[in-house]
């Protein structure tokens, strides 16, 4: 019955689950992120979420082995402590591991959300049986992870991978650098749809009100020239930064998942894999596929639980 908890900190998103870290999750809790709450009101979720998820598995804590967290953010291996997060207050510096472990009475692990995310992906997703693999997410933020042999490699402890703070050049606003999440993540694409907005452009429905990544990708399909060539400069600015990424590391594969990317085939995927085959390194040509993510929203759980596994015992 021993059971490991993994648990998600994201900018919009709370989830926790149980399993044993063998790409089975048991139970799960889902809840929503509340950003004025900053991280106080994330952790009361924590704390009435904890019980709730028990009870639905008819478990006790005496059935927990440990706890495996990744968190929207930077993480620090050796102190076990968040160094900051991106998007929600009241994270810096906070110890994480230990306040968790001291909230469940087990052992807990920290580790940044798309290294866990990577390592999930690696063991039961995507890139199961393939090494190195890089996983990518594009939604809120753009976060990395590096895989090799089943292990994420964290540089000196303190991250690595790191492929959303890249920098490039913004083309709408006068070619300045930027980092990478402000032209090709949710929230600066979202950003540069509503400058252009503001500049008067625009039509078919995006007049007014609050612009989603989503609506985007549906008035580019149905011919909006302007909002394709927004999403089409946010691809490929994402392209060029994997391209960097495999020239540097040359993975087996490249796993993308995140909100963003399931704008699909045609107005994501493709055009990456397009970039990568006319830029790519010609000695590098063929040996780095990319491909969606294969476990869903629950992929950053399935990660956490096996971190927990790895680092707290099987």
């Amino acid at each position: 019955m021993t059971r490991f908890l993994g648990i998600e900190i994201g900018g919009t998103k709370l989830q926790l689950g149980l399993g044993r870290g063998d790409g089975v999750i048991s139970a799960l809790w889902r809840g929503t992120v509340d950003r004025a709450e900053g991280g106080e009101g994330i952790r009361k979720q924590i704390v009435a979420a904890v019980p709730e998820l028990l009870a639905k598995a008819n478990l006790d804590r005496g059935h927990l082995r440990g706890v495996g967290i990744g968190f929207g953010g930077p993480t620090d291996d050796k102190s076990q402590t968040v160094i900051k997060s991106h998007h929600v207050a009241g994270w810096d510096g906070f110890p994480l591991a230990d306040w968790i472990s001291d909230l469940v009475g087990v052992p807990a692990v920290v580790c940044n959300d798309a290294d866990v995310a990577g390592l999930g992906e690696a063991l039961f997703g995507a890139g199961k049986g393939m090494s190195p693999i890089f996983y990518i997410t594009v939604g809120t933020g753009i976060g990395g992870g590096l895989i090799i042999d089943g292990e994420i490699y964290r540089g000196v402890g303190k991250g690595a991978a790191e492929i959303g703070h890249l920098l490039v050049y913004d083309r709408y606003r006068d070619q300045r650098l930027v980092i990478l999440e402000e032209t090709s993540a949710g929230w600066g694409i979202e950003a540069t749809a509503l400058h252009l907005r503001e500049a008067g452009h625009w039509c078919m429905g995006l007049e007014a009100g609050p612009i989603t990544v989503k609506q985007l990708a549906e008035a580019a399909r149905a011919g909006n020239a302007e909002v394709r060539g927004l999403l089409d400069a946010a691809v490929q600015n994402l392209a060029f930064g994997i391209r960097q990424m495999i020239t540097l590391l040359c993975p087996r594969r490249v796993i993308i998942g995140g909100g963003v990317s399931l704008i699909g085939e045609e107005l994501f995927f493709e055009p990456i894999r397009r970039y990568q085959s006319e830029r790519g390194m010609g000695a590098f040509a063929g040996l780095t596929d990319i491909v969606p993510a294969a476990l869903g929203e629950e992929v950053v759980i399935h990660g956490a639980l096996a971190l927990a596994r790895k680092k707290l015992g099987g």
